[in-house]
């Protein structure tokens, strides 16, 4: 019993020494100060009673009855106080009961801990988060609104062009514009900082077909991904990737009309993932090793480069396929390979 009043008369925590009744038998000095509570008249008086009432909390006195019968132990209890002077007081309450010889008298030792200021930051923290995702998805709209005038520009402008070779270019441009609003509006949606890969390329692949095959009946566009999720900023170079290999295909792959499917496939193996973009149409050109990279293909092995993945390109018998892999393994025994691109 003297210990625990030393123990409490030196603390610079605020402490409470109680007995089984909740009847304050100490109170160190911070508790007295924290609390405005006059050190001569605390001793001997309820819990209850202290100051003026706003420690008659019901529930504090159900725990503290359970841990000083020993059915519970008070452990981090946080509750709001208000005080005639410091008004509403966040704090978290301890309570343990003392174990003294057998017959002894059951003592309480009550600490409390004032978080009212570090509740306080976090709200405020809270209240920013806040904010800022406002802001963010007011940034988005205005992003989306501006493809969405973008995009109508383009499109006007190739309707009042005379030259054919313009017309094409300003189509190209218009179907980019569009598939960047589709990736603007994809990664919008997405709440978490994994984006699921499968519906990205869905909403993507659909977007470009509304915007680029005009006979849905001749023409398909499908996806075959797996259940992976990657980064937002990943995902943005993979969505690219998509954008500009799909393009390509509808372009090259299908001429005078003709009708084929091309695929979106994506699967991965741990760090290890293969993104394919494959058709059923002509197939390559004999000549297509000598011809000049275009701005598309130029784009596509930029990113690739940038994934620390590598361009495998196949014709078997009809059709293209064109593979964008990323091996880890490759990478690490090679880390040269990895940063040129040809990992």
């Amino acid at each position: 019993m003297s210990l625990a009043l030393a123990v409490v008369g030196s603390s610079t925590a605020p402490l409470l020494l109680l007995d089984q009744s909740l009847k304050v038998i100490a109170a160190s000095a911070s508790f007295c100060r924290g609390f405005d509570v006059d050190p001569d008249r605390v001793v001997g008086r309820f819990l209850g009673e202290i100051g003026t009432g706003e420690w008659n909390k019901p529930q504090l006195r159900v725990l503290l009855e359970a841990t000083a019968a020993g059915d519970a132990a008070i452990d981090a209890y946080e509750m709001d106080m208000k005080g005639p002077r410091q008004g509403v007081r966040c704090l978290v309450i301890n309570a343990q009961r003392l174990a003294y010889a057998d017959g002894a008298p059951v003592r309480l030792l009550l600490t409390v801990e004032d978080v009212t200021a570090a509740r306080e930051d976090e709200k405020q923290k809270d209240d920013l988060l806040r904010e800022k995702a406002i802001l963010l998805q007011e940034l988005q709209h205005r992003v989306a609104n501006s493809l969405q005038i973008i995009a109508s520009v383009i499109l006007q402008s190739a309707k009042k062009t005379n030259s054919d070779e313009t017309r094409v270019h300003l189509k190209d441009a218009h179907s980019r514009v569009m598939s960047v609003a589709a990736l603007q509006q994809q990664l919008a949606t997405s709440r978490l900082g994994e984006v699921e890969l499968a519906p990205y390329f869905t909403q993507l692949c659909k977007s470009i077909a509304a915007s680029m095959i005009h006979d849905p009946a001749r023409l398909s566009l499908r996806v075959e991904a797996d259940d992976s999720s990657t980064s937002a900023d990943v995902s943005v170079s993979l969505g690219l990737i998509v954008t500009e290999l799909v393009i390509n295909a509808l372009k090259h792959a299908f001429p005078g009309g003709r009708s084929g499917s091309i695929v979106v496939g994506y699967s991965s193996h741990g760090p290890n993932w293969t993104l394919t973009v494959r058709d059923d149409g002509v197939g390559m050109p004999k000549d297509a090793a000598s011809a000049t990279p275009g701005l598309g293909t130029s784009i596509v092995e930029a990113l690739a480069k940038q994934l620390h993945a590598r361009i495998q390109v196949e014709s078997p018998g009809h059709g293209v396929v064109i593979s964008v892999i990323h091996s880890q393994l490759v990478a690490v025994e090679n880390p040269s390979l990895a940063e040129s691109g040809t990992a």
